[in-house]
């Protein structure tokens, strides 16, 4: 089993910055790949980044390349989400969520095990 608790959402006007945290607890964190999903009111949950075990790969939605930077702290069971340049089509709830069987980095929400609570991102214009 694994726990994973967002955090960090907020309000925040267009061009600004916010800095999400998944804190993992549980089975191994440093073993397997996490991701960061967003979902907008009456719209399919989206995927927005992922990163590899180790930190050594990741994987950006072309939306958020170059705005969003995805980091990992195994030392601390933590995963990152840099929001910079925000959009209000950005605003969304933001999900993370841990991929413990697949060895590679997917885009693909069915992959993923296990999710946290969620944390919402509004971007005002």
């Amino acid at each position: 089993q694994v726990q994973l608790v967002e955090s960090g959402g907020g309000l925040v006007q267009t061009g600004g910055s916010l800095r999400l945290s998944c804190a993992a607890s549980g089975r191994t964190f440093s073993s397997y790949t996490m991701g960061w999903f967003r979902q907008q009111p009456g719209k399919e949950r989206e995927f927005v980044v992922a990163i590899s075990w180790n930190g050594g790969s990741t994987y950006y939605a072309n939306s958020v390349k170059g705005r969003f930077t995805i980091s990992r702290d195994n030392a601390k069971n933590t995963v990152y989400l840099q929001m910079n340049s925000l959009k209000p089509e950005d605003t969304a709830v933001y999900y993370c969520a841990a991929d413990v069987n697949t060895v590679y980095i997917t885009t693909n929400v069915n992959d993923y095990d296990y999710w946290g609570q969620g944390t919402q991102v509004t971007v005002s214009s």
